[in-house]
């Protein structure tokens, strides 16, 4: 350690005291709440997270009336929020909170990471800023300032790197006021130790910042090797029965996407013809009829860049396709209101072409 752990959280805390960010989850030690709150930023800004969390907190004022809500319910509050994954594991460990711990979230970093979706940094999170016990947290904010602070010259995403990190950040989280100190070290991160532009100026740390006094604080951490990101052709069906209503189908819910709602989608193979596919698609259905493409939209997920062609088609609904519980026949208007995920809801505005 090339300083006094004592000395980066008396500068972290001072630092905070006057500089820490007004949020809708500050102020408050209910553990539902920094849970939530915890959830949602997990790859997620904060101007993004916070009307989904005050939206969420109107709907679930608690844990109880999350765990009684359906699955549909919070993946339709979710819808627009990505990494779908996330709102399942709310909704799981919203029930195992209830069912196993009579509705008390436990207050130990085993018993944390046995709830889904939390891992031991969001634990950790949780446990100094809920119940104001030390316990070291490593998310993406954090993890570029202890980089910086130590000059990390090597991946941070390996394993011994990932082990040194974890070890400082144990090292760094004092004994006293954990529930500040995990706040002001996320919140450094967030705002001072940028990723492309670091205002090493007006850092508290930069005194102690092995990075700056190499002149390394704009190279580290060290970038990730870029994987190319695959395309994904897709070609999705806006199909209006005689009445005006759409089809839509609800994806498995293990997944990706899990439980979200779309209309329905082909993939398209290289050199495939998106509308012989549709058409091949409606005959499997029982329905002759010419789709007609409509619009092409692009959307991006955190592992492939889709490309999504669009098209129209009026066509009454064969008998055999009927309502289900994985798919319906809805009004225009009721869709807006549905759980479909980005690149789905994109395709909204196009309803009206669809003639």
């Amino acid at each position: 350690m090339p300083f006094a752990s004592a000395e980066v959280a008396r500068r972290l805390l001072s630092w905070y005291g006057r500089q820490g960010r007004d949020l809708p989850w500050r102020g408050t030690r209910d553990p539902y709440r920094v849970w939530l709150a915890e959830i949602m930023l997990q790859q997620t800004t904060v101007d993004a997270v916070i009307l989904y969390y005050e939206r969420f907190l109107g709907r679930f004022a608690d844990v109880g009336a999350l765990a009684a809500a359906s699955v549909d319910e919070v993946l339709t509050l979710w819808a627009g929020l990505g990494y779908y994954a996330r709102a399942r594991n709310l909704h799981a460990a919203a029930r195992q909170v209830v069912e196993q711990h009579s509705g008390s979230f436990p207050d130990s970093l085993e018993g944390l990471q046995g709830l889904p979706g939390v891992g031991r940094s969001t634990a950790g999170a949780i446990l100094s800023i809920a119940f104001d016990r030390p316990a070291p947290i490593l998310d993406g904010n954090v993890r570029r300032v202890l980089s910086r602070l130590f000059a990390l010259q090597e991946n941070p995403r390996g394993t011994a790197a990932e082990k040194k990190l974890w070890r400082w950040a144990e090292a760094l989280t004092p004994a006293d006021c954990p529930h500040d100190y995990a706040q002001a070290i996320m919140d450094l991160g967030a705002t001072v130790c940028a990723p492309r532009q670091p205002q090493c100026s007006v850092c508290p740390l930069e005194g102690l910042c092995r990075a700056r006094a190499l002149g390394l604080e704009r190279q580290l951490p060290l970038p990730a090797v870029r994987k190319k990101v695959p395309e994904v052709v897709q070609a999705a069906l806006l199909w209006r029965d005689s009445s005006g209503r759409f089809r839509v189908c609800r994806r498995p819910y293990h997944g990706l996407l899990g439980g979200m709602w779309e209309f329905p989608t082909v993939e398209i193979a290289d050199g495939e013809d998106p509308a012989l596919a549709l058409r091949r698609f409606l005959q499997q259905s029982g329905v002759a009829a010419e789709p007609e493409e409509v619009a092409r939209l692009r959307h991006v997920y955190s592992h492939f860049r889709l490309d999504l062609r669009l098209f129209g088609v009026v066509a009454p609904a064969a008998v055999h396709i009927a309502e289900s519980d994985h798919c319906r026949w809805l009004e225009a208007e009721e869709l807006s209101g549905l759980a479909l995920h980005g690149a789905h809801k994109k395709a909204l505005p196009y309803l009206d072409q669809v003639a």
